[in-house]
């Protein structure tokens, strides 16, 4: 007999999940359950109703697959299977899609024999495992949006805009890839014209920013000695920049009583 009352809703806890060790099956409410094996292995489990036919989907081990994520996966699964859909299928189509990394390193090896030399080649793949990779590599090729080209975009626009503007345009590239394999659909997110000419500035209008020169290392220790034989606070406050690492600003603003002699 089915128990009588309201159906459990968000019953499991992280402190629950860990602390469990029973073999056994936990709900948590709408379907999904903790799976606890007989070797102590925690794993989700999905339990719903696809055309007409019960069915159990595996959600990922507990181990790396969080409470919260185990229920947005049971949530997107269920909705397909509502709309009469086959959340199995569908969970396979999104597995075999491949990351922005994967498809960057495609494009490259199939395009690089057309380009100029080794060096232009090696600048090509090289820019976007620096800027792109760490932010967006891990992410399926048609989950990429506006928001993440961005992400990538941003921190360097204004300060490396030549930079930038490549890496723009490789993105867009590897995104058009994409698109003609069939692994995305629609507009491309990382264009220019007509959608990121309204959200950034234009690159030739970007004021490129100029650093002061770095002294050579070796050349430290006379400047330093010629700092404290000068008189006037000045050479004294930029010693004590020198030696702290501390922001110029602080240095000038600072009061004897934030400085801990002893």
């Amino acid at each position: 007999m089915k128990p009588k009352g309201r159906h459990p809703e968000k019953a499991l806890s992280a402190v629950r999940i860990r602390s469990v060790r029973k073999p056994g099956r936990y709900t948590d409410g709408n379907g999904l359950y903790l799976v606890v094996d007989p070797s102590g292995a925690k794993r989700w489990m999905l339990r719903t109703v696809v055309r007409g036919k019960r069915c159990d989907i595996g959600l990922g081990g507990a181990s790396w697959v969080s409470l919260a994520e185990a229920r947005e996966k049971a949530l997107q699964l269920r909705k397909i299977a509502r709309s009469g859909g086959d959340p199995l299928s569908e969970r396979r189509k999104a597995e075999a899609m491949p990351t922005f990394t994967e498809l960057a390193e495609q494009i490259h090896q199939s395009k690089s024999p057309e380009w100029r030399n080794e060096k232009h080649a090696a600048q090509w793949i090289s820019s976007l495992r620096t800027y792109a990779v760490p932010k967006i590599g891990w992410r399926r090729i048609d989950e990429i949006d506006t928001n993440q080209v961005l992400t990538v975009l941003r921190p360097i626009w204004t300060e490396k805009p030549e930079t930038a503007s490549r890496v723009r345009q490789r993105l867009e590239a590897v995104l058009d890839y994409a698109k003609a394999i069939g692994k995305r659909h629609g507009d491309n997110p990382a264009r220019w014209r007509g959608h990121l000419d309204q959200l950034l500035p234009r690159p030739s209008k970007v004021k490129v920013v100029e650093h002061h020169a770095a002294l050579d290392w070796r050349k430290l220790p006379p400047f330093m000695a010629e700092l404290w034989a000068r008189e006037g606070i000045a050479a004294k406050a930029l010693a004590f920049t020198v030696l702290t690492a501390a922001r110029s600003g602080e240095v000038r603003g600072m009061r004897w009583s934030e400085i801990d002699i002893g």
